[in-house]
């Protein structure tokens, strides 16, 4: 029982860490139809900003990245995407990849390409005992930021006017513009919100490596689609559900594969993803809305 209940605290931690960051990819791609992959740079560059302000009061320092999580996602839908709004689908993938491998080569040219050493938080590496089970506190503060944050915006998406308007625009862009809201705003609102998950997957993902390189978030980036895809592309429920999925899978196989396998766990995982796929292509939860736009 103690290693179950140990195997579903790694399963909800890891899970909830992407989760959050294919909630930061679904939600562009609920309002522009856009796969983010230059997504993964905005964690990046949060956990630089974290390098930058060491030595500040940690308020300061996180509220500081923060502000530059949101800034380079305004900025990134301002100068590169804004332009491309009326391109099909593969330009705008096309886009987002140029944007991506630009935001690398520019940090490994400014901070250089070696891997770098940063003591954030290090209290939350210390362990601790749960009824008989041992945790680190990082693993508790993961879930409890994740389910602040999935509570914040399902509030955020239910209660507010800009929620409302960015559910509308996830159904039926083209409608809801007809019915008044204002598409830059409603981008904007989104890719700002991106920025803000980028920064909370940042501050834990830090935590938990404690380095960093101008590519560290590439393998989170790409499994956090790949829980998006099992989702459903354009649901935000199911980019949440798909990124635990995909948590689950990485936990169980990690401890049920045996030790001269275990390195294989990602071909095994994705070779899961490819069966739900192949059985159910659209995802688990589909958006209604999910249509091409002009």
């Amino acid at each position: 029982m103690i290693n179950l209940a140990q195997h579903v605290v790694d399963t909800i931690s890891v899970g909830g860490l992407y989760a959050l960051t294919a909630l930061g990819i679904g939600l562009i791609f609920g309002v522009m139809r856009l796969i983010n992959f230059a997504h993964g740079e905005l964690i990046t560059a949060v956990g630089y900003a974290l390098l930058l302000f060491h030595g500040w009061p940690l308020p300061l320092a996180m509220l500081g990245a923060l502000l530059i999580a949101v800034v380079l996602a305004l900025v990134m839908e301002r100068v590169a995407f804004r332009p491309l709004r009326g391109a099909d689908p593969e330009t705008l993938l096309i886009a987002s990849f140029a944007v991506s491998f630009f935001l690398q080569k520019l940090l490994a040219l400014t901070v250089g390409a070696r891997a770098k050493g940063i003591d954030f938080l290090p209290s939350l590496g210390e362990p601790i005992a749960v009824v008989g089970i041992r945790l680190q506190v990082l693993q508790l503060a993961t879930i409890l930021v994740v389910a602040g944050l999935l509570a914040g915006l399902s509030w955020f998406l239910g209660r507010t006017r800009a929620g409302l308007e960015m559910r509308a625009a996830a159904e039926n862009f083209r409608m809801a513009r007809l019915l008044g809201v204002r598409a830059d705003r409603v981008i904007a609102v989104a890719f700002a919100l991106s920025g803000v998950l980028a920064a909370a997957v940042a501050f834990l993902f830090v935590a938990q490596s404690g380095t960093l390189t101008p590519r560290m978030s590439l393998q989170l980036v790409v499994i956090a689609f790949v829980g998006t895809a099992i989702g459903g592309l354009g649901s935000l429920v199911g980019a949440a559900v798909g990124g635990f999925l995909v948590g689950a899978a990485s936990v169980i196989l990690q401890a049920v594969l045996p030790f001269e396998l275990r390195e294989f766990r990602e071909a095994f995982a994705f070779g899961l993803v490819i069966l739900v796929l192949l059985v159910r292509p659209q995802g688990l939860f589909p958006a209604r809305g999910l249509k091409e736009r002009v």
